[in-house]
């Protein structure tokens, strides 16, 4: 399926909020994901489906100093 992921065309095979960010190795706990303008709560990552179209914007958060 095709999603556009921080403004860049991708294909992916990720059915979930939760199996995308696996799938690209970001941790669940420590990113943000926007999905067509909607902040997805972190709870519901693993219940979001994702549909052919979906804008999807991930932030990871970092700590420092």
């Amino acid at each position: 399926m095709k999603l556009t992921i921080n403004g860049e065309l991708r294909e992916v095979s990720a059915r979930t909020v939760l199996a995308l960010l696996e799938d690209l190795g970001l941790p669940p706990g420590r990113t943000v994901v926007e999905r067509n303008t909607v902040i997805v709560p972190r709870d519901a990552y693993g219940d979001t489906s994702l549909e052919e179209g979906d804008v999807l914007e991930l932030v990871r958060l970092v700590g420092g100093g």
